[in-house]
């Protein structure tokens, strides 16, 4: 039981690191999130924190990147599409790392046993908020929480800032990583501290930017030049992250007149692909994506990006068939496993998908999307108080404490008492009752 509660306490302060205060979510994508864990590799062995620690993309136009724990750093998109090299991406990476492995998370919070709290969660809640851009929204969330603890989460001192930028580049130079990074990244925010707060990107309310930091970089690449070289598969796992996402959030257009600037071929077709699928041009979309296939053909994550084209435009069954071949070679990549779970509900196979999604379930419990199809393969199977079940943790997920109450109450009415769904719904209950 008390593990059961811990994981569903886990599940709730997750909700809360991750609803933006422009309701704009993530972006669940397993091609760029593996592109973003194969540049984070180097840095986070440099940086002493934990391998397993996750980088995730908000689905946010501005210019910010934030950590709310120790275990993921928050990238908006904004930022990723406007940085110039995969080096400026690894020190805005190693610079939220550096905030963990130098214990400024938990000295902003004061006792990381308030995490566990409904006070220390509204805290959170409401730095995600702020970091987010919306200071406005972070202090009605905080509103009864403990405001002096929200203020010491929040605060980024000088000497913080200073001892971030210094372990961030230490460990860009043992990755191997050109330091001058460094540089390009504080020059996209050079001229923002001469703006109102209200038209600063968020990165500059939550980074302040200081000449003496400029300097200390400086100073730093000077003495350590010439001790790196460029890492090629760096560069392509940043182009091609870059490029899915903005194919996915930019317009058709753009994408079709810049795909032949991309550092690959098959970076390129990846493009025009979307691209082409968004515009609803199912031939070329799939055209491209298979000349794209042809040159890796062992690549699941372009076997993906084709089963979301066909699933997308309701070829159901050819879509079932690329998604099983990318699962199988990609068996424990759960937003595949996901994705394949979504085309055989669509294909009328609920009993199969089940199968599939509790798979994905348990290897990623974060997904709204792999939950929701889960309750809902649960109900064409005809087992009611699992989907329920499954429903009131999507909701729990979503910080929508009222409605996962409520299916949480479905669930333990239906479900045998004692069984383990029925604990795991009487832990959902336990939480929302204690977030009121």
């Amino acid at each position: 039981m008390r593990i059961l509660r811990q994981a569903v306490a886990a599940l709730m302060l997750w909700a809360l690191f991750v609803v933006p205060a422009k309701a704009a979510g993530l972006i669940r994508d397993a091609d760029v999130e593996y592109a973003l864990t194969q540049l984070a590799a180097p840095v986070l062995r440099a940086a002493g924190v934990p391998s397993n620690l996750r980088v995730l993309v908000i689905d946010d136009p501005s210019l910010n990147a934030f950590v709310a724990d120790n275990q993921h750093i928050f990238l908006n998109s904004g930022l990723i599409m406007k940085l110039g090299s995969a080096e400026a991406l690894q020190y805005v990476i190693a610079h939220e790392a550096a905030h963990i492995s130098n214990g400024h998370l938990a000295r902003r919070a004061g006792n990381a046993r308030a995490a566990r709290t409904a006070a220390g969660l509204g805290m959170v809640l409401a730095a995600a908020a702020a970091a987010s851009g919306a200071p406005s929204v972070a202090t009605g969330i905080a509103a009864g929480s403990q405001s002096a603890a929200l203020r010491q989460f929040l605060a980024h001192t000088r000497a913080e800032e200073s001892s971030a930028d210094a372990t961030a580049l230490r460990s860009l130079l043992r990755a191997g990583i050109d330091p001058r990074a460094a540089l390009e990244v504080h020059d996209i925010f050079r001229g923002q501290e001469a703006l109102s707060a209200t038209r600063q990107d968020p990165y500059m309310r939550s980074h302040p930017l200081t000449r003496d930091r400029m300097r200390a970089a400086q100073g730093f690449v000077a003495g350590n030049a010439g001790q790196t070289r460029r890492d090629p598969g760096a560069a392509y796992w940043f182009d091609r992250a870059q490029g899915k996402l903005s194919a996915f959030l930019r317009a058709p257009s753009w994408t079709l007149r810049r795909a032949n600037s991309s550092l690959s071929p098959d970076i390129a077709l990846m493009r025009e692909a979307v691209a082409h699928h968004r515009s609803s041009n199912l031939k070329k979309s799939l055209a491209a994506i298979d000349r794209a296939l042809a040159m890796r053909p062992k690549d699941a994550l372009y076997l993906e990006l084709k089963g979301q084209i066909l699933l997308e435009s309701r070829q159901f069954g050819p879509a079932v068939q690329v998604y099983a071949a990318a699962a199988k070679m990609a068996p424990n990549e759960a937003l595949i496993l996901g994705g394949l779970g979504r085309a055989q509900l669509a294909a009328g196979d609920p009993g199969a998908a089940l199968a599939v999604l509790e798979r994905a379930r348990a290897r990623d419990f974060r997904d709204p999307r792999i939950l929701r199809d889960l309750a809902v393969a649960y109900a064409k199977t005809g087992q009611t108080g699992m989907a329920s079940l499954v429903t009131a943790e999507r909701y729990a997920l979503q910080g929508r404490l009222e409605d996962a109450r409520l299916h949480a109450t479905r669930a333990e009415a239906q479900l045998p008492r004692g069984s383990g769904p029925w604990r795991r719904a009487e832990d959902v209950l336990s939480a929302t009752r204690h977030l009121r």
